[in-house]
């Protein structure tokens, strides 16, 4: 059983997720909450497998909740998928800088939002290759100054060919084509970058490649 901690400050927004959710036989509710500090402490109390978390809340928003349930070594397990109304802005920037997993967008189509609770908790990427394209081309508008990412020195040169591939919007298979490679290899590239640079998923594989320096963005 999937279990969700739903943090919405609009209780119509909550009913309507809830039931959404409840209906399905693999996924369980176990707690709503109507601000950032909700979000948190009930992340604490229930341990859930997905806290689906509004960004915009009054009191503590959800980006400053989630930055402190990504904080918390105990709660390592607890996905966030942020619910927005935006798409791809800055409150989706900073929420994957603060440990989001990947971002909904409210009006999506139910099956959507239900599939993207599956594929947090199967631990697979939120944010599909043509959606890292348009996070990159947010970069492109906007790009950040260099910063020191921490594990970066330890990446192989074969791990940085790969992390460059990955902020440019490939998948694992047109990595593997790319570099030659099986699948699989390329999986086990992308998940080694991952534990060196202490990313919670690819999405943040993407913002640290550039954060870095290490991939300087450019025209598309």
């Amino acid at each position: 059983m999937i279990r969700v901690v739903l943090v919405d400050d609009q209780a119509l927004i909550r009913s309507g997720v809830r039931a959404l959710l409840d209906a399905e036989d693999d996924v369980e509710v176990v707690a709503e909450g109507a601000d950032g500090h909700d979000g948190a402490r009930l992340a604490r109390e229930h341990r859930p497998d997905v806290v689906l978390m509004d960004v915009q809340m009054p009191g503590l928003d959800g980006i400053a909740a989630t930055r402190e349930i990504a904080a918390d070594d105990a709660l390592a397990g607890v996905r966030v998928v942020m619910l927005t109304n935006y798409g791809i802005d800055e409150y989706v920037f900073e929420a994957l800088r603060a440990g989001a997993c990947g971002f909904v967008v409210k009006d999506t189509e139910p099956a959507d939002l239900l599939e993207a609770v599956r594929a947090a908790v199967r631990g697979d990427a939120l944010l599909s290759p043509a959606i890292t394209r348009r996070l990159i081309s947010e970069f492109v508008a906007r790009p950040p100054d260099a910063v020191a990412v921490d594990g970066l020195e330890l990446l192989t040169p074969r791990e940085r060919e790969v992390l460059a591939l990955v902020a440019r919007g490939l998948s694992n298979d047109e990595i593997a084509g790319r570099m030659v490679l099986s699948p699989l290899t390329a999986k086990t590239h992308v998940s080694r970058a991952m534990t060196k640079l202490g990313a919670r998923d690819r999405a943040q594989l993407v913002v640290l490649a550039y954060e870095s320096g290490l991939v300087a963005p450019r025209a598309r």
